[in-house]
């Protein structure tokens, strides 16, 4: 599209058939009337199908592994519950999230714990039902020793977590020094503590670094058995890309963005974007992963996991919730302002959470009217009205969207806007009362086969 001769990039979504029937058969209106203000809805096959699909990449690979689903990429209660009912494991980071996996059916072996400097009360929660724990720190191994010993309830399960060396600066994981001292005194710790391998938290999502330190902790499996060590499997962690657009539109943006195209001038820089394409993505990523040759090794990283016998694990967040949630909004206000549109939205960007990384959570909001059959092109260009989003808020700052996106037809006050694909990382993971507004409900689809889908709250419990 083209405002003034001027083309304004779009950023369309990858086509999802079931999202796109929930906004076709009329649910969203109605849904944002009995709720008075903003909401996101969740599709819970689209996470079955995503675990199915990592599954079978592991299959494909010949590799023997276990899939934990990283919890802080999103609140709600459902993917915790799919997780249970799919026998996946869930990656925690607090007591609160531990006890809530609980209580939705996952069993403790099948949890793992990671995060920094964990307090008393998660260590000793998660040694209590079993959990396996990534150990970041000397003081936290010795944390567990002493809870394993006082309450004489189970060994302490542990993975030590590498500082990965590519990645000096990180605040994750332990050095050579502390690695060596650590797997004395798993040693000498004897029968409290039961050492199951090695864990590393990587940036970025580049597949060849993550196969050279997943092939380095493979070689820690092997030299930590010779100290009489279980060592039997390494964590990964996430790290899998998902792609929201196509390679065309995503390079046709990435070439033609610039400070002109969003509201007051604002600049972003390139590298601050996610990678909203990805050539490899999800399990198709996962599988390029395992048939990548780690430097300095003649095999790919599966064959080398095969022939150790080593288990490997997955944590992955957005790659498991890639399609399964979208979040509405309703603007509330519309003003001109130089060639463009303003919009104000009954919510606030703390409900995507991309704006508050210094960036932008690019795709393209799509445009319910409030009133279908009238459309009204008169004051547009090519079709285009371009328009930015705003909060409701007293926050300048406040910006749902700064850039100025190419809608079909003139916004109004009382239309939707339907963000697309926000389960991952993006719905909750800033949500905040400000202004005492509410935090927007979770509606989980169950029913996306039938004429009108079926719907009911989440039941996560604040």
């Amino acid at each position: 599209m083209a405002v003034n001769g001027r083309p304004l990039p779009a950023l369309p979504v990858l086509p999802d058939a079931a999202a796109e029937q929930v906004v076709a058969c009329g649910l969203l209106p109605e849904l944002a009337y009995a709720f008075g203000g903003p909401f996101h809805f969740l599709l819970p096959e689209a996470f079955d199908a995503n675990l199915r699909a990592i599954r079978e990449a592991l299959a494909a690979a010949g590799v023997d592994g276990s899939v934990y689903f990283a919890k802080k990429a999103n609140k709600a209660a459902l993917f915790v519950e799919r997780a249970a009912a799919g026998g996946a494991g869930v990656d925690v980071a607090s007591a609160a999230e531990l006890r809530e996996a609980l209580g939705h059916g996952v069993r403790g072996e099948h949890l793992v714990v990671t995060g920094p400097a964990k307090d008393r009360t998660l260590l000793h929660l998660a040694v209590q039902h079993g959990a396996l724990i990534a150990v970041d720190s000397l003081d936290e191994l010795d944390a567990l020793v002493t809870t394993a010993l006082t309450g004489r309830i189970r060994p302490a399960r542990i993975l030590l977590r590498v500082l990965p060396p590519a990645q000096p600066h990180s605040r994750f994981g332990l050095t050579d020094a502390e690695l060596a001292t650590a797997l004395d005194r798993c040693v000498r710790g004897g029968d409290a503590v039961r050492m199951e391998g090695f864990s590393f938290h990587l940036s970025g999502y580049a597949l060849q670094p993550r196969a050279d330190l997943a092939a380095h902790l493979v070689e820690l499996c092997l030299g930590a058995r010779v100290q009489g060590l279980e060592a039997s499997r390494i964590s990964i962690g996430g790290g899998l890309p998902i792609s929201y657009t196509d390679a065309d539109s995503w390079h046709t943006f990435l070439a033609g963005h610039k400070s002109s195209h969003y509201h007051a001038g604002k600049t972003f820089h390139t590298g601050d974007f996610y990678p909203y394409h990805s050539p490899v993505a999800g399990a198709d990523a996962l599988a390029a992963l395992l048939a990548t040759r780690p430097e300095g090794h003649q095999h790919p990283l599966a064959r080398l996991l095969r022939d150790a016998g080593v288990l490997l694990l997955l944590e992955p967040g957005r790659a498991l919730l890639h399609q399964a949630g979208a979040t509405v909004f309703g603007v509330q206000g519309v003003k001109q302002r130089d060639g463009y549109l303003i919009l104000t939205v009954d919510g606030t960007s703390l409900s995507l959470s991309e704006q508050w990384f210094n960036s932008e959570y690019l795709p393209d909001p799509v445009l319910i009217p409030r009133e279908p059959d009238g459309l009204d092109n008169a004051d547009g260009s090519d079709g285009a009205f371009p328009a930015c989003v705003g909060a409701a808020t007293c926050l300048e700052s406040d910006m749902l969207t700064w850039r100025k996106i190419p809608f079909p037809r003139r916004p109004r006050t009382g239309d939707l806007l339907v963000y697309p694909n926000t389960a991952g990382y993006q719905m909750d993971s800033n949500e905040s009362p400000f202004h005492d507004l509410a935090l927007p409900p979770k509606v989980v689809i169950d029913r996306t086969d039938r004429p009108r889908p079926r719907w009911r709250l989440d039941r996560h419990v604040a």
